[in-house]
């Protein structure tokens, strides 16, 4: 597997081995030892999977307190796939950094607890999947603002008008939310 970092200290885009011939292919989207080995030592306690129509926005969600980590993926269709510094002490507080993931290029994408996450569906049919680092907990999850500019995050929203949800379009403004420390 190759592990890259990214611009901003934290998240990683994982690449796995993929065996593949006239048949079909194989890869490991988790082995708890090889990732270990490559010093992503990581327990998940909670795996999520999604479904989504082409302009679905899903984000920008984290939970403070009960921070997680997420490893994602997208096993059919594709997604602009979005992570923002949420750690105020971070000298990179409030940038972002984003990539496609898709069932063509089968790259993972480590988001570690500290961000908050969101996606944007770029086609019909997306499956989207995620292991996380502690459990879901409503009462700590918040929504940042998927368009607030002082964040920017540069959505490929060519000829797609967002759907979101009420929680996503009432997001929180970035200098209202509750960061980590």
């Amino acid at each position: 597997m190759i592990v890259t970092s990214v611009d901003i200290p934290g998240p990683l885009v994982i690449e796995p081995k993929v065996f593949g011939d006239e048949r079909g292919f194989f890869l490991e989207s988790w082995n708890e030892g090889r990732f270990a080995e490559a010093g992503l030592d990581w327990t998940f306690v909670q795996d999520n999977h999604s479904r989504s129509a082409k302009g679905v926005l899903r984000g920008i969600h984290f939970q403070n307190p009960n921070p997680q980590g997420k490893l994602v993926r997208v096993v059919s269709g594709a997604v602009w796939d979005v992570a923002v510094d949420l750690r105020r002490s971070s000298p990179h507080y409030g940038q972002w950094f984003g990539l496609e993931l898709s069932a063509a290029n089968k790259k993972m994408f480590w988001v570690p607890p500290g961000f908050g996450h969101g996606f944007l569906t770029l086609e019909d049919g997306t499956d989207f999947l995620y292991k996380c680092t502690s459990l879901y907990d409503p009462s700590a999850e918040q929504s940042l603002q998927w368009n607030d500019p002082a964040v920017g995050i540069d959505w490929p929203l060519d000829g797609i008008e967002p759907q979101l949800s009420a929680k996503d379009r009432e997001g929180t403004p970035f200098d209202q939310i509750r960061a980590y420390a």
